[in-house]
């Protein structure tokens, strides 16, 4: 029986005998914690339930990028794939998958597909790069052969293709940034394709939230489902250093933890556990992962766990869409909001065709925010844009950033830069 439909008593057990093999994989094979267990004088075998976790130190992402080496628990030799993400420091950060971490991989989005109801017979067109070192890709494909449906591999953008495509093989499912779903549906109507008829009938979501706290949809949700109210949207999080995907179930109430994959703690700005169902610093532990596991790792990310049932009978916890990003809080005005939030309001507002937000320090030693964005098609005079745009953010936000209009071509350029695989748009310069 699968291990998220059992007794909350027997899933914390199971984690924690999973935890036990973890730690003495990383005594064994881990030049990284080896040495912090020794100048902590930490006695890994100690470390047998989940509580004993907090009496460790946190791994942060720039302790991956200057002993990235030291991190890696296999040889070289035994390294199948190469992938890399993001660092702090500047340079990407390597990580090498086993045979076994790839296996993994499949099955984590083997569960995480089934969770989000699909199944043999399904196929998915896949929005998504599966190259440049990016592991989410090449991990959607996996799992999806694991399942035994089929999958469709268009990549990102470029919303002909996707149409012919999908008028060519007829998916069922298709997995992109939710925001470029708004792209094909203007895509669609531009040129009478009745889209709404199509063989789409779910969406699934990543790199952006799709809910808000509530498990409402936000506006771009919302403005999604309005268009296109016969799919169903389902929202993931994962991140290359979780090796792991919370995904969305058809009762949209937070994204299940695979808990034989993974231990979550939420942790607060005293860096201690946080109540259930209060926000807090997303801290993950890896279990089974032989490359490079991770132990208590700061991801960086807001949310919150949600511990009551769910209706679709799994009793594994559940994270909250994400709020924001710890070190991406902007206090504007006296008030705090995160890049979501404008995001959110951009998103919604149909003027606005593409934008980059930046955030900046101030004369007086605050955070300045500077929305830049292009107009659609030359639809509403520069003024009035930049009026009601300022409206739409006090409406919602109760502060207002600058808004600057930029050609589209230049916005363009800022938010897909040469080498990289998602869309900036967000720029912190403090």
């Amino acid at each position: 029986m699968d291990i998220e439909f059992q007794s909350v008593e027997c899933i914390r057990t199971h984690q924690e005998e999973l935890l036990r093999k973890q730690m003495a994989y990383l005594a064994a094979h881990s030049p990284y914690y080896r040495r912090m267990f020794a100048e902590k004088a930490i006695d890994p075998s100690t470390i047998r339930t989940i509580d004993d976790l907090q009496g460790l130190p946190f791994t942060e992402k720039a302790d991956l990028q200057r002993y990235n080496n030291d991190f890696l628990c296999v040889p070289r030799e035994d390294i199948i794939d190469y992938i890399t993400t993001s660092g702090t420091l500047g340079d990407p950060v390597l990580f090498g998958c086993t045979e076994s971490d790839l296996q993994r991989l499949a099955y984590n989005e083997h569960k995480s597909f089934a969770c989000a109801g699909l199944h043999k017979g399904d196929i998915l067109q896949l929005m998504t790069t599966i190259d440049k070192r990016f592991m989410a890709g090449l991990a959607y494909w996996m799992g999806i052969r694991s399942l035994g449906a089929s999958i469709i591999r268009v990549g990102n953008g470029i919303p002909e293709l996707q149409w012919d495509t999908i008028q060519r093989l007829h998916p069922t499912a298709i997995m992109c940034v939710p925001s470029f779903i708004l792209r094909l549906i203007e895509y669609a109507e531009q040129h009478s394709i009745d889209y709404r008829n199509s063989s789409i009938r779910k969406i699934i979501g990543i790199g952006e939230g799709l809910r808000d706290q509530q498990f409402n949809l936000n506006l771009l949700g919302q403005r999604i489902h309005d268009k296109w109210p016969e799919v169903q949207l389902y929202a993931t999080y994962s991140s290359t250093e979780m090796s792991a995907t919370f995904s969305e179930c058809e009762h949209a109430c937070g994204g299940h933890v695979h808990p034989e994959l993974i231990i979550v703690e939420i942790i607060g700005e005293d860096d201690q556990p946080v109540p259930d169902g209060q926000p807090g610093e997303i801290v993950i532990t890896t279990l089974g992962v032989e490359g490079i596991p991770l132990l208590r790792f700061r991801t960086g990310d807001i949310a919150a766990k949600v511990v009551t049932p769910c209706a679709c009978g799994r009793n594994s916890y559940r994270l909250t869409p994400l709020i924001g990003r710890k070190h991406n809080m902007i206090k504007l005005k006296g008030t705090t909001i995160y890049p979501p939030a404008i995001n959110d309001v951009l998103d919604n507002t149909p003027f606005v065709s593409n934008y980059v937000v930046v955030v900046r320090p101030s004369d007086a030693g605050t955070d300045e925010v500077i929305v830049r964005i292009s107009l659609r098609d030359n639809t509403i005079p520069a003024d009035d844009a930049i009026k009601q745009l300022k409206d739409h953010f006090r409406s919602r936000l109760r502060v207002a950033p600058i808004v600057e209009i930029l050609p589209a071509d230049v916005i363009q350029q800022i938010t897909f830069p040469p080498k990289s695989r998602k869309p900036v748009k967000f720029i912190d310069e403090r």
